[in-house]
C-alpha cells in the first residue's frame, strides 16, 4: 500500500512541496531514496523508535520512502513527522482521513515528543497558496505564524497530537494556534531597544542627527567618520528609535528571513525592523550567507527592512566591503552553489562608522600621529564604487568640554521620528502599486518623473559633477537625497537649497579633506 504525507522544503523565503511517499511491500528493509542528507537519513532511527514508544509496530516488510521530487536536495529534520505517518498508514494500523487535508512537518525525539524546526512561515504561506486546510507543526514553530490569515495551524507537542488531528475523531480546536495571535505583540524583541540611547540623551552632534534624520526618512546609506568617543555607534544605535513602523508585507517579509534561519525564537510577526551589527571580522559567509547544502541567510538579508551597522568600517576585510556593492544597488543577494542558487532578499540601511586615521584621533586637536599620506590611504580602503552607494557622509567632531558640561535637553526621538514618518507617507503615495517603497530605491524612469530640476538646479549640479568628478551613479544618489530633503520640508519639487544641503552629505569627495 502507497501513502502520500505532503510536506515541504524551503528555498530562499518561498516554500515549495515535498511529498513523502511511503510503500510497504513484500521483502524486508527500511529504504530512503529522494536525494536526502544526513540529517534525514538519520530520522529512520529517530521514527522508528518514536513509533515504538508509543505502541506502534514496524511491520517486517520492505519499506520504502521515497522524498519528492528526487532531483532536489532534501535537508534537516523536519521529515521525521511526514515519514512517521507514512508508515502508519501504509501498514493500516490506524485511519487517517485527514492526512491529505495538511502539510505537516517536524522532528521527533526518540519519546514522540514533536520539536521545533526552521523556516515554519513559508511552509504556512505555501500550504495557504496552494488550497491546504492548514499546516501540522511543532507549537514552537507554529507560534511564528500565528498571525497569518485564513489558514488553520495547528501547533503540536507530540505525534500522539498529530494522529489527533488527521484521525479527525476528536475535537483538536485548542491545538490552533490562531487564538493565541492577540498575545504576539513582539514584546520579547523591544528589550533588544531598551539600553539604546534617545537623540535627547546623544550631546551635541547635531548636524550628525540631521543626516540620520535624513537617512531614515528616504532609506539612504551613510557613513560616520570621527574620532573615538565622538558618538558613532550611539548615534548608529539611536537611528533605530526614529524609523516608521513596518508594514504588513514588511512584517511578513523580514519573520520569513528570521523563520528560514531559525531566530524567530518569540513567536509571531516580527514587528520592530532589524538592527545588526556584527562584527568586522566575520567571514564573507556570515554577512553575505551561504553553506554547503542548505544555504542560510546572511547578516545583510536578516538586516533586511532595517539596519546594518557596520562598525570599524576601514578595518573590515576589502573582500567583504567590496562583495556589499551588488547588494546596496539590487536589494539582493543571489547565492550561488553548485546544485543549487538561491535568492535572498536584502533591502537595508547601511550605516558604517570608521576612525578617520590609523591613530584615530585626526580632528581632534593636535593628538592625531598620522601624516597626511597615512590619513588618504586609510580612508582610501574605501573604494570609489563604495562610496558611491554612501548618500550620507558625515564628520562627527569631538563634543566641546562646554557641551558636554553645560549640556541641555534636546530634540527627542519620537519628534524626529514624526517627521520622518510623514516623508514616508509622501513617498508610500507617491511611490503606490510600484515595488520601490522609499526614496533611495527609485529606478531611473522614477526619477525623472519625481527629480525635475529647474535651470538654475542644472546649473548648479552641472559645477559639483564638474568640481569633484561624480559619477553618474553619485549625481543620480543626491538626486534622491535631494528628493528626500524636499519631503521633509514638505515641497513637491525640489529646490536649490535641497540639492545644497544634499551636496554637503558628499564629504568624502573633497580631495583636501584629509590634508
Amino acid at each position: 500500500m502507497m501513502i502520500s504525507v505532503t510536506s515541504a522544503k524551503c528555498l530562499g523565503i518561498e516554500a515549495i512541496p515535498v511529498n513523502v511517499e511511503v510503500n510497504i511491500s513484500t521483502g524486508i528493509g527500511i529504504h530512503l531514496i529522494g536525494l536526502a542528507d544526513a540529517a534525514v537519513k538519520e530520522s529512520l532511527l529517530r521514527t522508528v523508535t518514536a513509533l515504538q514508544f508509543i505502541g506502534f509496530r514496524i511491520p517486517g516488510k520492505k519499506i520504502v520512502i521515497n522524498l519528492a521530487p528526487a532531483d532536489i536536495r532534501k535537508n534537516g529534520s523536519g521529515y521525521d513527522v511526514p515519514i512517521a505517518l507514512g508508515i502508519m498508514a501504509a501498514s493500516g494500523q490506524t485511519g487517517m482521513p485527514g492526512l491529505g487535508k495538511y502539510v505537516i512537518m517536524g522532528e521527533l525525539g526518540l519519546d514522540a515528543s514533536v520539536k521545533r524546526i526552521p523556516g515554519a512561515l513559508p511552509v504556512v504561506e505555501f500550504a495557504s497558496a496552494a488550497g491546504y486546510k492548514g499546516c501540522i507543526l511543532p507549537e514552537e514553530s507554529a507560534m511564528e505564524a500565528c498571525e497569518y490569515p485564513d489558514t488553520d495551524i495547528y501547533g503540536v507537542r507530540t505525534l500522539e497530537d498529530v494522529l489527533k488531528i488527521v484521525c479527525e475523531k476528536d475535537d483538536c480546536s485548542d491545538m490552533l494556534v490562531k487564538h493565541r495571535a492577540r498575545t504576539m505583540d513582539g514584546r520579547g524583541r523591544r528589550s533588544e531597544r531598551a539600553g539604546i540611547m534617545d537623540f535627547s540623551e546623544i550631546i551635541g552632534q547635531s548636524a550628525a542627527k540631521r543626516g540620520l534624520e535624513i537617512a531614515a526618512a528616504g532609506g539612504h546609506n551613510v557613513l560616520l567618520i570621527g574620532p573615538p568617543g565622538a558618538g558613532k555607534s550611539s548615534l548608529a544605535k539611536a537611528m533605530s528609535l526614529i524609523l516608521p513602523p513596518m508594514t504588513r508585507k514588511e512584517s511578513i517579509e523580514t519573520s520569513k528571513i528570521y523563520s528560514v534561519a531559525g531566530k524567530n525564537t518569540d513567536g509571531g510577526l516580527i514587528k520592530l525592523r532589524p538592527f545588526r551589527a556584527p562584527h568586522h571580522t566575520s567571514s564573507l559567509t556570515a554577512f553575505l550567507g551561504g553553506g554547503s547544502d542548505n544555504i542560510m541567510p546572511g547578516e545583510i538579508s536578516l538586516a533586511h527592512n532595517g539596519i546594518l551597522f557596520m562598525d570599524e568600517f576601514c578595518e573590515t576585510p576589502k573582500h567583504i566591503t567590496e562583495a556589499l556593492r551588488a547588494p546596496l544597488e539590487d536589494r539582493k543577494v543571489i547565492i550561488s552553489r553548485l546544485r543549487s542558487k538561491v535568492e535572498y532578499p536584502a533591502s537595508f540601511m547601511l550605516i558604517a562608522a570608521t576612525n578617520p586615521c590609523p591613530c584615530g584621533y585626526f580632528g581632534d586637536g593636535d593628538k592625531c600621529t598620522c601624516a597626511p599620506n597615512r590619513r588618504i590611504a586609510y580612508l582610501s580602503k574605501l573604494s570609489g564604487p563604495i562610496l558611491d552607494r554612501i548618500d550620507i557622509q558625515l564628520w562627527l567632531a569631538p563634543v566641546s568640554g562646554e557641551k558636554i558640561t553645560g549640556h541641555r535637553a534636546e530634540e527627542p526621538s519620537e519628534k524626529v521620528a514624526s517627521r520622518v514618518l510623514n516623508a514616508r507617507r509622501i513617498q508610500t503615495g507617491r511611490y503606490k502599486g510600484t515595488d520601490t517603497s522609499v526614496n533611495a530605491e527609485m529606478s531611473s524612469r522614477q526619477m525623472e518623473r519625481f527629480c525635475v530640476l529647474d535651470e538654475d538646479c542644472k546649473i548648479f549640479m552641472n559645477r559639483m559633477i564638474d568640481r569633484y568628478g561624480l559619477s553618474v551613479r553619485a549625481y543620480s544618489r543626491m538626486l534622491k537625497l535631494a528628493r528626500t530633503i524636499a519631503d521633509l520640508d514638505g515641497q513637491e519639487k525640489i529646490a536649490l537649497e535641497h540639492l545644497s544641503e544634499a551636496s554637503r552629505y558628499r564629504i568624502l569627495d573633497k580631495k583636501d579633506l584629509l590634508m
